[in-house]
C-alpha cells in the first residue's frame, strides 16, 4: 500500500488569502484550492477630464501617484510595489483610450480582473469613475474601503 502524505499550507498573497493542498504518492498531482470570488462595483463621481483620469488609471507615472508606491511597464505587464516589498505583477487584458483600462493580476484566476472605466453622465455630463473588482464575499466590504481609501487618493492628486 502507498504511503500518503498530506499538509496543508496557507499563504498570503497580494491580499489573498489561499490554501495550497500538498498530495504525494507515486507522482501526484499538486492541486492548488482557491475560494471563488465574486465581481463587486463601485462608482466615483470625479470632476476631471476622461483624458487626465485615463493618464491616472493606465500609466506607470499616473498609477504610482496614487496607487502603489512603485510602478514599472514593460509590453503591457505592469509591476506594482508597496512599502518597499516584493512586487506584484498585472498585465493589461482590455483597454480604450479615455474609456477603460482592464488589468489581470498575474497570480488570480483568468477570469478575475480589476478594472477602471470613465463614463459621463447623460444629464449632467460629468465624469464618473466605476471600478470592478473580485473579492470573497466576505471581504467585499473591505475591499471597498481599501478602494475608497485609494481613489480619495488619487483625487487629491488630480486636484478634484
Amino acid at each position: 500500500m502507498p504511503q500518503i502524505y498530506t499538509s496543508g499550507i496557507k499563504k498570503h498573497l497580494a491580499g489573498l488569502d489561499y490554501l495550497i493542498l500538498l498530495r504525494d504518492y507515486k507522482g501526484s498531482k499538486i492541486e492548488k484550492v482557491m475560494s471563488k470570488k465574486q465581481l463587486f462595483t463601485l462608482e466615483f463621481p470625479v470632476r476631471c477630464s476622461p483624458g487626465i483620469l485615463f493618464d491616472f488609471l493606465s500609466t506607470p507615472a499616473g498609477l504610482q501617484e496614487w496607487f502603489a508606491d512603485k510602478v514599472d511597464e514593460w509590453d503591457g505587464e505592469f509591476s506594482f510595489s508597496w512599502g518597499g516589498g516584493e512586487p506584484d505583477k498585472a498585465q493589461v487584458i482590455e483597454k480604450e483610450q479615455d474609456k477603460f483600462i482592464k488589468y489581470q493580476w498575474l497570480h488570480s484566476e483568468k477570469n478575475e480582473y480589476f478594472e477602471f472605466k470613465i463614463e459621463k453622465t447623460e444629464i449632467s455630463n460629468q465624469t464618473v469613475l466605476i471600478i470592478k473588482d473580485f473579492a470573497e464575499k466576505n471581504e467585499i466590504k473591505d475591499q471597498s474601503q481599501l478602494w475608497e481609501y485609494q481613489v480619495k487618493e488619487l483625487f487629491h492628486r488630480l486636484g478634484a
